[in-house]
């Protein structure tokens, strides 16, 4: 298994896109271009990064950069081999901010979510926003996808998932069945893994909100109320809309490569709100 920082060695180059701030409904608020550079420097030891957003445009005033450099990762952020990485809080309070990043990668481009919740203190933390980040490379010939909808991810899928813990980055990996079915405005999802007791069959259901079709609400499991936002660029982010103390969470970026590849990237909390795991999931749909 190649090093963390191997891991990141994938993502170099200058990722031109744009930043988008979307509702926690999916709603475009703001679209600010940009520009995130990582090279390494001529020790060949220290990543720089310069994010740019050009918030009057490409060809109008200055744009706003952050510039970091570093030669060691933080345990808050974890790299697959194929540079797919997520960072985020390590632990949720209902004091104090709370938010995680998702990445996928796939030959030139790169797709990243972030998801932001509001500390309330007296109850549960309210999702904020989302920033939703599409990059390619300059010379990519690589159209961006069209919008995901519910229907493109209808059918049996089958593939990989491949988990790191947060305190044993040696990956493990089990096969993964997906099916996804649609009876009217219901649907259900069975996802099927490997156990030590033989296989196991998860199934959530979901309904299509009658307001948005781009909203999946999840049918509510011990009051944490879930939902599924589908977004540009062939892309969705499941999450709760809220986040209380003493309640396990998973916040997950989907994306759908072509018409019959998808990933998923899932970052796990436990009833502590402590980060425990990430999974990339990879699956091609069945004939």
């Amino acid at each position: 298994m190649r090093s963390q920082w191997e891991c990141l060695l994938q993502n170099l180059g200058v990722w031109q896109g744009s930043f988008t701030r979307l509702s926690p409904q999916g709603e475009v608020i703001e679209d600010i271009p940009s520009e995130t550079s990582l090279l390494l420097k001529d020790d060949r030891k220290t990543m720089r990064q310069v994010v740019r957003r050009f918030h009057n445009g490409l060809d109008h005033g200055q744009p706003q950069d952050l510039v970091l450099e570093y030669s060691s990762l933080n345990k808050n952020t974890v790299f697959f081999e194929n540079g797919a990485f997520s960072q985020g809080s390590l632990q949720f309070s209902p004091y104090g901010d709370f938010g995680a990043e998702l990445g996928l990668i796939y030959g030139d481009r790169r797709l990243r979510l972030v998801a932001l919740y509001n500390p309330q203190s007296d109850r549960p933390s309210q999702l904020e926003r989302f920033t939703l980040i599409r990059e390619h490379l300059p010379q990519s010939q690589t159209p961006e996808r069209p919008p995901l909808t519910l229907a493109a991810l209808l059918g049996k899928w089958e593939g990989t998932s491949i988990t790191l813990a947060a305190d044993w980055l040696m990956p493990e990996s089990v096969p993964t069945q997906t099916e996804c079915q649609q009876e009217g405005d219901r649907v259900i999802m069975n996802l099927t893994m490997p156990t030590n007791i033989g296989n196991q069959t998860i199934t959530s259901t979901a309904h299509v909100d009658p307001l948005n079709p781009n909203v999946l609400n999840f049918d509510q499991d011990h009051s944490l109320s879930m939902q599924t936002v589908f977004v540009g660029d062939g892309a969705s982010i499941t999450c709760p809309k809220e986040i209380a103390s003493r309640q396990a969470f998973q916040i997950s970026l989907s994306w759908l490569l072509e018409r019959s590849l998808h990933q998923r990237l899932i970052r796990t909390y436990d009833c502590a709100g402590s980060w425990t795991s990430l999974s990339l999931v990879t699956e091609r749909k069945l004939a």
